[in-house]
Formats: C-alpha cells, structure tokens, sequence
C-alpha cells in the first residue's frame, strides 16, 4: 500500500546508460550517423533494385523487399534518437516517445523472426518442390504470407503498450540507451501479473513458433540437400545461406540483449553493455543488404550494371 502511495505517472524517463563521452561526443555523432546513412542507403538501393526489374520479381526477392522495409523501420525507430540523445547533455525522454519507440522496436524485432520464417518457408518449397514452386508460391499467398509476417509484429506490441502505459510507476530512471518495456515494468509498483502472462504468450508467439517453422524447413532441406545431387546441394547453399547467416546474426544479438536485461552485468564495462545492447539493432539493419547483395548473383548483377553500366 505504502509503494502505491508513492507511484506516480511520470511524464519522461531518464536513459541511465549514457556517459560523458567529453570530447568523443561529436567523433560518436559521426559514426552513428555513417552508420545510419548506410543502411538507409543499402537497403534502399536493394528495395529500388528489386521493384524496378521485372525479373526479380519472385517470391524470393518479394519476401527480401519485405525484409529490407523492416530494416529501414527498425534502423529509424533507433538512429535518430540516438543522435539525438549523443549531443543532448540531458538524457531524458517523454513518455509518450518512450512508448512509441518501444512499440517500433518490438513490432521490429517481431518482424524480422517472423518474416525470416516466411523466407525459410519459401526456400522449403523452392527446393524440395521445385516442379511444383511455381504453383504453389503465387502471387495471392505471398501476399498473404508477407502480411501475416507483418500482422502479429503490429499486433503483439501493441497490447504491450496497453499494458505497460496503464501501470502506475515508483520510478523513471532506465539503465538503457533507449526504452525498453522490461526495464519500465521493473518500475511499477502494483501488480504486474497481467504483464507477465502476456509478455510470456507474446515471447512464446515471436520466437518460438518462428524457430519451430525454421526448423522443420531446414531439417527437410538439408535432407533433401544430402540425398540429391551436387547441383541442388549448390543451389541450397547459395540461396539458404545468406538466410542462416542473418538468422545467425540477428539470434546472437538478441540473445545478447536478453541475457543483459535479465541479469547483473555491472562487471562489464559500461561502453560494451552499450554496444551489445545495441548490436542487433544497429549490425543487422546494414548486415542484411551487404550478405544478400553480396550472396544473391541476380541482385550482384543488377546492382553492377547501376553503377558500372556503360553508355
């Protein structure tokens, strides 16, 4: 009773995790905002690619164009308000922008797994059924697919911002860079079972079900893969392994995260708490473009003939 006494609905939060960075402040502001331009850069010039050829125009490449928009969502939910936050000698922040960037970042990484699992879905048929891709991978369900990648990562955080703005807080310090929901429920007061049933539904909807899909894919890929011949095996690995290689990537950096959120990690450094929390936010937004650009002959080729085509 007496902590209920004492909440109150705060207007801002204050982001704990910055320091005084001294003269580094504008060297920081350079390299994040490089970093920025990067990736809007590299995942506009793929999204632009694969619209404006007609014969990128497969499944495939449809599910990275998604992709890439979610990369471009999730790098501008983040970049600029760490910029702005970098040269700001007052890290506060209000709470409605609070819940907004929470909102963008959670629908973010929802995104990412569950569009993910539609890519892996997609390479499922496109090698086990290779005769039958066509037929079955039409234009109707890849929009269907695409949306239903994009419905629960909309959907998901929004009742978690429902919760989570309605609880009455006895504090506004987060030990983040940026806002983070699990941090702002460890402020409340009251009760917060209803936060943690439904945060255990939506981690259970966002990750397990996509890693459970991606699986049974590739547990039917790889066995076709070993009982075919040498070609479908070079194909499989040419076209999967950009996609390992992300799921790998994004995985780790999450997992990262989590381990950080959940446990004591003042032993660490605080500029390496900083930098792991933000890896797969910031590394996977500019590492998608890069391996798919690179790996993906159909978009190496068109991307060479952009900047190198002669007259």
């Amino acid at each position: 009773m007496t902590m209920l006494l004492n909440s109150t609905n705060f207007s801002y939060f204050i982001l704990a995790a910055y320091f005084d960075t001294g003269l580094f402040k504008h060297l920081i502001f350079l390299l994040i905002l490089c970093l920025y331009v990067l990736i809007i850069v590299s995942n506009l010039l793929l999204i632009v690619v694969i619209c404006m050829n007609r014969s990128l125009h497969e499944p495939m490449y449809l599910f990275l164009c998604s992709l890439f928009v979610n990369e471009l969502y999730g790098a501008t939910a983040l970049f600029p308000f760490l910029l702005t936050q970098v040269l700001s000698d007052i890290h506060s922040v209000p709470r409605s922008l609070c819940f907004l960037q929470i909102f963008c970042l959670y629908s973010y990484a929802s995104n990412e797994l569950f569009n993910l699992a539609v890519m892996s879905y997609d390479r499922y048929h496109a090698i086990c059924f290779p005769l039958q891709y066509n037929t079955h991978m039409t234009f109707k369900k890849v929009a269907t697919l695409t949306a239903s990648a994009w419905f629960p990562a909309v959907f998901l955080p929004s009742v978690t911002i429902v919760l989570s703005s309605s609880l009455q807080l006895c504090g506004n310090i987060i030990n983040k860079v940026y806002c983070d929901n699990y941090h702002i429920v460890r402020l409340s007061c009251g009760d917060i079972t209803a936060n943690n049933i439904y945060g255990l539904f939506a981690t259970t909807l966002t990750i397990l079900v996509p890693l459970i899909l991606i699986l049974f894919t590739y547990v039917r890929i790889f066995k076709v893969c070993f009982s075919g011949s040498k070609q479908t095996r070079q194909k499989a690995l040419s076209t999967c392994s950009p996609h390992l290689a992300s799921l790998i990537n994004f995985s780790c950096g999450a997992f990262c995260e989590v381990v950080q959120s959940r446990y004591d990690m003042s032993n660490i450094p605080n500029f390496l708490r900083v930098i792991l929390s933000l890896y797969f936010l910031a590394c996977q937004p500019l590492f998608n473009p890069v391996m798919y650009g690179l790996n993906l002959s159909k978009i190496r080729h068109f991307c060479k003939n952009l900047f190198f085509s002669r007259d």
